[in-house]
């Protein structure tokens, strides 16, 4: 009876609902897509360069860090090595959000899996949390929203950026910083007391994590070990 309740709420989630449970998100990434847009104009990129990035990495922090080696004219193979490990923490989150689409086909969890975001697995963990359910249909409504949006917002900032001399002077660069923030803040506050400060020393030990690591790699590698590690202690610890 149980599972036949929980099919019954599957089935009522549409894509319709994913685009309306998308919405609240669609700010930050108008905003740090036409940051991205800008900062890929100073890089020099044309208007298609700047659509196709987008729509191939899809990944804000990828994009700002493509934009800044290539205008560093560092060599392909490290941009490409370098955007690879960034976009490694894709892995930790489709593996995360798997168990709730294993019913579903391989075409289709590779879908789901290509257009997750960070704001997409954020919405989908807040409904995880909550014990609500997960369906495919929501999921492409979700992510095929927030894909079209994000291509949109970086030719908009491509475009715009040429009236722009210095994106830095404005704080473009620190766009993306501050949408993380603030989705750390989202995830808290839903969080129950009694996990609060659980999560909240799970936070402080990735700091740590990162600057121990920081000492031996690069920043970017930094982040991505401690992410790891401190994601695989969560787990166990939670279970």
């Amino acid at each position: 009876m149980e599972m036949e309740l929980k099919l019954d709420k599957e089935h009522q989630l549409s894509f319709m609902q994913g685009v309306r449970d998308c919405i609240p998100t669609l700010l930050g990434y108008i905003g740090i897509g036409f940051a991205a847009g800008v900062v890929g104009n100073s890089a020099h990129l044309s208007i298609m360069e700047i659509g196709l990035l987008s729509a191939l990495v899809y990944a804000g922090a990828s994009q700002f860090i493509f934009c800044a080696m290539l205008a560093a004219m560092s060599p392909p193979s490290a941009i490409i090595a370098t955007v690879f490990i960034v976009n490694l923490r894709h892995f930790l989150m489709s593996a995360a959000l798997s168990t709730h689409f294993t019913r579903y086909s391989l075409l289709n969890n590779i879908g789901i899996g290509a257009l997750l975001t960070d704001e997409s697995f954020g919405v989908a963990s807040l409904r995880t949390s909550k014990g609500l359910p997960l369906s495919d249909r929501w999921m492409n409504g979700l992510n095929i929203t927030a894909y079209l949006t994000w291509i949109a917002a970086c030719v908009a900032g491509g475009w715009l950026g040429s009236w722009i001399g210095n994106p830095e002077a404005l704080g473009f660069d620190y766009a993306l910083t501050a949408m993380f923030v603030a989705l750390l803040v989202l995830q808290l506050v839903a969080l129950p007391s009694s996990k609060l400060r659980y999560y909240l020393m799970l936070v402080v030990y990735t700091a740590m994590a990162v600057y121990i690591f920081s000492a031996f790699f690069s920043s970017y590698i930094a982040v991505l070990l401690a992410t790891m590690v401190c994601a695989a202690i969560g787990a166990v610890a939670e279970k």
